[in-house]
């Protein structure tokens, strides 16, 4: 971020440190002893709250720190070494990860995706292109919801998906990181429990959602419950303080709190795009939930960028080029209010 404090970030959704019902839960369980390694009661108790939100006592839940270490467990965890995993090519394991997927000896399969969602047609090209032990073997497939670009899945999309999947022997794996922001967006058609039912496995994120830090995966073919836990002391990811994780998750679920705070980035993210589109600006793609891509001229994304941090997403022309903007449980009002205002300035001195 820039020197100047008056500059607000809408770089990303993990700015904030945590909501205060969190941080008090922490402060009151602090000096209380509990077992290690998620064994702890805070640690059960989240997972009790999330099956019984899951209509699901048989779903193996368990807490890790981040993302991309829920993506590398979870999918390393599951391919033999000849297998690979598909993708659409904004995927954050495609992108965004260093190579972790590849660093544990697995290929990432490449689908083109306007829009960051899979489809079973796009799948089968990949499938159609692999005939024999020459080549790696597809195996899993991979996709976000919300996607990388703030697109979602509606219900009939997964279905079809889920029935591809299973006609095709593969499995099938959904990030979460943004899941309430999908969930709570004003075209999503599922519940948590009904998404659940569609995939093998998928991760909660708390880290982009008002949570300290961590990600709830959530394991319900039982074929790949086994020895799981295994997986994560080797990652690095069983840790002996996993009693934080689970006070976090607790609280986000216990009263709702992870939905009220992921409308409320929604929200943030509508009232810019509302003004944004009034304006005349268009959009790289349409999204309803917290992320957003205005397309502005390139001599207004500067000016923007005096008060406003943001990234520029790709450029569209020499004029002008798409930006993201993110908003977040702990936006406030007025931070988009200032943005909407500086636009609004800007436009009227052209």
């Amino acid at each position: 971020m820039k020197n100047n404090t008056m500059v607000y970030s809408f770089k990303n959704d993990y700015s904030e440190g945590a909501h205060p019902n969190i941080l008090k839960a922490m402060m009151d369980t602090n000096g209380q002893q509990q077992d290690g390694y998620g064994e702890d009661d805070y640690s059960q108790e989240a997972v009790t709250i999330l099956q019984d939100m899951l209509q699901n006592k048989n779903a193996d839940i368990h807490l890790v720190s981040g993302g991309t270490q829920a993506n590398l467990i979870v999918i390393s965890s599951i391919l033999r070494p000849y297998e690979s995993v598909i993708a659409a090519n904004t995927g954050h394991i495609n992108v965004h990860e260093t190579g972790a997927i590849e660093a544990t000896g697995h290929k990432v399969n490449v689908v083109d995706s306007q829009d960051g969602k899979l489809t079973p047609e796009g799948i089968k090209e990949v499938l159609d292109a692999h005939t024999d032990e020459h080549m790696v073997k597809p195996r899993l497939v991979y996709i976000s919801n919300s996607t990388e670009i703030g697109t979602i899945y509606k219900k009939n999309e997964l279905q079809a998906l889920q029935s591809f999947c299973k006609s095709h022997h593969l499995l099938l794996y959904l990030d979460g990181a943004r899941l309430g922001s999908a969930l709570c967006s004003e075209e999503n058609d599922m519940s948590l429990a009904e998404l659940s039912k569609l995939v093998d496995v998928f991760y909660i994120g708390g880290t982009k959602n008002g949570a300290l830090l961590g990600e709830a995966i959530v394991i319900l073919n039982d074929e790949l419950k086994k020895n799981f836990r295994f997986h994560l002391k080797q990652r690095g990811a069983l840790l002996a303080k996993g009693r934080v994780l689970g006070v976090l998750f607790a609280e986000l679920f216990r009263d709702d709190l992870f939905f009220d705070l992921a409308k409320h980035a929604n929200a943030m993210a509508s009232k810019l795009s509302d003004t944004i589109k009034e304006l005349g600006f268009h959009f790289l793609i349409s999204s309803t939930t917290n992320q957003i891509f205005p397309i502005f001229p390139n001599e207004i994304i500067e000016q923007l960028n005096e008060k406003h941090a943001f990234y520029i997403w790709c450029q569209i022309d020499d004029k002008s080029s798409a930006i993201r903007l993110v908003t977040s449980w702990a936006t406030k009002e007025e931070a988009v209010e200032g943005f909407i205002n500086e636009l609004k300035k800007i436009v009227l001195q052209k």
